[in-house]
C-alpha cells in the first residue's frame, strides 16, 4: 500500500523554514552472479538498479470506466500517466529487495534493506543494505560512495562522465520522462497484471543502443495503477540471468531531512578513491 503525506508544495508541518530536498549497480557481464558494488563495475559500464498519489488527490489518475466495463490502457496514455507523475515527485521512500538470478546454477542472490530519494535535476539516492551483509550506497551530485561498515572502508567513485547510468537504470521509471524512454528504449506495452494484489500495467523496455543491448536484452518494468511508479523492474541478460528488484512500502513526497543522503561511517573509516 503506497502512502502520501506531504505533496512537496512547501514547508512540511514539522520543518524549519527550509527543506532540503535492478537499482543497483550490479555488472551486465554475464560474469556477475552476486549484487554488489564492485570497483570494477564502472569499468564494465554496470547499472544501479533502487509511491504513490492517493486518487482522492490527483483524480485524474484514477483507471477509466465506460458504463460498467474497464476500458484498457493503451501505451500512449499509460506514458502521460507517468509522465504526471514525474512532474508531482519530490521524495520518495521503499523497502526494497534485490535478488540476482544465475540461471545456469539455479543461483539466487538477495539483498534487502531502503531506498531513498530525493527527485531533482540533481537527484539524490542513498540504498541501505542490511542483510545479508550491511553496506550503505550514495549518489549525490556527481559521485558515489560505498560504505562497507565490515571492514570500515568507504569507496569514492566519480560519476561525471556516467550520469546517464542514474537516469537509464538506477531511476528508470522513478520519475523518468516518457521522451528519455523513448529516445533510448524501444518500448511495448505487455498487458495489465494484479501483482501482490495491486492493478499494474507492464511494459518491456528493449535497449536501442547495440552497446547496452549486448549486455542487457530488456527490461520489464510493473508499474502500479494507481502510482504511476514501479513496483518491480527485471533486468534481463542475453544469457537469461536477471535480476530482480522489488519495492513495497513506498512512501511519496514526505519529508525527507538531509541526514537520509549522508553516510554515518564509524570513527577512523577509511576512503578508498576507485579507478573508473
Amino acid at each position: 500500500m503506497q502512502d502520501e503525506d506531504w505533496g512537496g508544495l512547501g514547508p512540511h508541518p514539522g520543518a524549519c523554514s527550509c527543506i532540503p530536498t535492478a537499482v543497483h549497480p550490479a555488472g551486465m557481464g554475464v560474469t556477475v552472479v552476486r549484487l554488489s558494488l564492485g570497483k570494477h563495475w564502472l569499468k564494465r559500464r554496470g547499472w544501479v538498479v533502487l509511491v504513490a498519489l492517493a486518487t482522492a488527490w490527483a483524480p485524474s489518475l484514477a483507471p477509466r470506466v465506460r458504463g460498467q466495463e474497464r476500458v484498457p490502457f493503451g501505451l500512449k496514455e499509460v506514458l502521460n500517466r507517468m509522465d504526471r507523475m514525474s512532474k508531482r515527485l519530490k521524495t520518495l521512500s521503499a523497502s526494497l529487495e534485490y535478488t540476482k538470478v544465475t540461471v545456469l546454477v539455479d543461483d539466487h542472490s538477495t539483498e534487502s534493506g531502503e531506498i531513498f530519494l530525493r527527485h531533482s535535476s540533481s537527484p539524490q539516492i542513498l540504498i541501505r543494505f542490511e542483510k545479508p551483509d550491511r553496506k550503505t550506497i550514495l549518489f549525490k551530485k556527481n559521485s558515489a560512495e560505498i560504505y562497507i561498515p565490515k571492514i570500515n572502508q568507504i569507496q569514492e567513485y566519480d560519476l561525471k562522465d556516467h550520469q546517464d547510468l542514474l537516469q537509464q537504470f538506477l531511476l528508470l521509471g522513478f520519475g523518468t520522462r516518457s521522451g528519455d524512454l523513448l529516445k533510448s528504449y524501444n518500448l511495448k506495452l505487455a498487458g495489465e497484471r494484479v501483482l501482490d494484489g495491486d492493478a499494474v500495467v507492464v511494459l518491456e523496455l528493449v535497449p536501442k543502443e547495440a552497446e547496452v543491448a549486448a549486455r542487457l536484452e530488456k527490461v520489464t518494468l510493473w508499474v502500479s495503477e494507481e502510482s504511476w511508479l514501479p513496483v518491480q523492474q527485471r533486468f534481463h541478460e542475453p544469457n537469461g540471468d536477471y535480476v530482480l528488484a522489488k519495492y513495497t512500502s513506498v512512501k511519496v513526497n514526505r519529508y525527507l531531512p538531509g541526514s537520509k543522503f549522508r553516510i554515518n561511517a564509524n570513527g577512523n573509516v577509511t576512503r578508498l578513491k576507485m579507478t573508473n
